[in-house]
């Protein structure tokens, strides 16, 4: 317990102290992330927040971890440090998305091939248990991929992407906590404490952004912790607390990201579009469409999250395979109401107007 309290400590002050000098070199340096018409901010905003948010985890990570039995924390870190040197020069330099893409295909070999941390059953999803090496090892490098990219692309108003990353790491936290896995805690703990004190700076209004070399790294850990989360939920059965549907709790703690990028995706390509072209249909965007500012569409979708979780607890004794259907059906229908209200509210201005 005090490796994780002091891991906590040293991540929060780390980071908290990191920041304001990391935005005073950016003023100095004129290293900003300019508004455009895509872009939600309307002021040039410092966006090297993740040097800060990589030196708390790594640091306390590391320090609080040392001695623990853990051979993967050496691939983890590894893997990390790849994810920020790829994240700090597309912030700087900005890199093609090919170039962005081999360093996460890097990172994601090294903690499937070298730390062995992939996904081995499917949990009975399809009646699925056990699967092959080589699929597992196909599956779990594509989904670290999936995470790593659909976090960075939440990042996109005040205080989301930081909120729905510590929401993540402090209920993976808890479970690790509970699997009395010291190391994953260790990590998921620092995590959340580096980005509440990230969020300090970051929550509307925003003085700095995490960057690619924020998401690219908390994105990577989200998927070493989801991938630890499938595979020790459903070996600790029947011990500990119960859950025979882990691979769905996992989708349900990571569903912003998740759901926003299906989703997203989806009507890019019925529009005839290519999947990977920027626009401004990202959830957070049609929340700030209705109305909302930074603060109130952040704090709306981190209700959402914690409500998709509690409803994977809820449900959790019922099969995989259902849960998943509920929780993809319940993401499906609440991604479409801020397009239905729009909707709504522009079928009643043209009856007014043609009242008038």
């Amino acid at each position: 317990m005090l490796s994780i309290t002091l891991a906590c400590i040293t991540a929060f002050v780390i980071t908290f102290l990191a920041i304001p000098s990391i935005i005073r070199v950016s003023v100095i340096k004129n290293l900003f992330d300019e508004p455009t018409e895509r872009k939600a901010h309307a002021s040039s905003i410092p966006t090297l927040g993740g040097l800060a948010i990589f030196a708390g985890v790594v640091f306390s990570y590391t320090f609080c971890s040392a001695g623990l039995e853990n051979t993967a924390t050496q691939y983890i870190i590894a893997a990390i440090i790849i994810m920020f040197f790829i994240g700090i020069k597309d912030d700087i330099v900005e890199l093609t998305a090919h170039k962005k893409l081999y360093g996460q295909l890097l990172a994601g070999i090294i903690i499937v091939f070298f730390a062995d941390i992939r996904i081995t059953s499917l949990c009975g999803i399809f009646g699925v248990y056990q699967i092959p090496y080589w699929f597992s090892t196909i599956f779990s490098v594509f989904t670290i991929l999936v995470i790593i990219n659909a976090y960075n692309l939440i990042d996109g108003i005040d205080g989301l992407a930081g909120g729905i990353g510590a929401i993540a790491a402090f209920t993976f936290g808890l479970w690790f906590y509970n699997y009395n896995n010291l190391a994953l805690c260790i990590l998921s703990f620092a995590l959340f404490s580096s980005l509440l004190a990230f969020l300090v700076y970051n929550f509307s209004p925003a003085n700095i952004f995490m960057g690619d070399t924020g998401s690219l790294v908390v994105g990577l850990i989200l998927a070493v912790l989801s991938i630890n989360f499938i595979e020790l939920s459903f070996d600790a059965l029947p011990y500990a607390f119960p859950f025979r549907s882990s691979p769905a709790m996992a989708i349900a703690i990571l569903i912003i990201p998740l759901a926003d990028t299906l989703r997203i995706f989806a009507v890019r390509m019925m529009s005839g579009k290519s999947p990977f072209q920027a626009d401004r249909n990202h959830i957070h965007h049609q929340l700030l469409d209705l109305g909302l500012s930074h603060r109130e569409a952040a704090l709306t979708l981190y209700l959402v999250n914690i409500g998709f979780i509690l409803t994977a607890l809820a449900l959790r004794n019922i099969s995989s395979l259902l849960l998943l259907y509920v929780l993809i059906g319940l993401a499906m229908v609440l991604g479409t109401v801020p397009f239905l209200i729009r909707h709504f509210n522009k079928s009643k201005a043209i009856d007014i107007k043609a009242v008038k």
